[in-house]
């Protein structure tokens, strides 16, 4: 995972004071200038994991519902927005700040299908065509795993997660838990964990609800 300063980014409030500062990034094919801070996840960039993640996934469903859980200051979120225009975003995340940077920064690229907010403030009833995140490992297993099964049981029929997770941090364990636990606690969902692909350090794992 990538740094996150003195803060713990999966804070809802961090302590250091708010001090923005520009950011230049490369997103969906083109130099972006947005906002980033500290005490939220990788403030200074993309980090190596959910550059695997953008450059590995294949492209996300055109329209319907969108996910990117844990949004940091949003570069997971705003390329699913600039790659499918026709599509409503969500971004989650547990830090304000985060929530913040993420909504200022997809009104700065004029996305208005962007919409980042705490995860219980997301309609429960609303299920997701795509799914994409670099999960918060470091939360600790017990809390990971919580996430996880807060949101891809979510999935709509057919729709596909894409995970982005370190092999040194678990990947392999965390694949074969997933289809354990998905295929015991949602029978009839039909769900299908695999490896998608690998990228030196870094595993994408494919969830498909069938």
């Amino acid at each position: 995972m990538g740094t996150q300063g003195a803060d713990h980014y999966f804070t809802s409030q961090p302590s250091t004071p708010l001090k923005r500062r520009p950011l230049t990034v490369w997103l969906a094919g083109a130099e972006r200038t947005l906002q980033t801070a500290g005490g939220i996840f990788s403030p200074d960039g993309v980090d190596k994991g959910t550059t695997v993640l953008l450059n590995g996934a294949p492209p996300p469903a055109a329209e319907g519902n969108l996910l990117d859980i844990g949004c940091g200051w949003g570069p997971v979120a705003l390329t699913l927005a600039l790659r499918s225009p026709g599509a409503a975003v969500h971004a989650v995340d547990v830090n304000e700040r985060s929530i913040e940077l993420t909504t200022d920064n997809a009104k700065a690229l004029g996305l208005s299908n962007v919409h980042a907010s705490t995860p219980d403030a997301v309609d429960p009833e609303l299920r997701f065509n795509t799914i994409w995140s670099n999960p918060p490992i470091r939360v600790g297993k017990a809390e990971l795993h919580s996430i996880l099964l807060m949101w891809l049981p979510r999935l709509a029929d057919g729709g596909t997660a894409y995970l982005v997770v370190q092999k040194n941090l678990g990947a392999d364990s965390l694949q074969r838990w997933l289809a354990a636990e998905l295929d015991e606690r949602f029978p009839e969902a039909s769900f299908k964990v695999s490896r998608d692909s690998t990228h030196k350090a870094f595993r994408i794992l494919k969830v498909v609800r069938r």
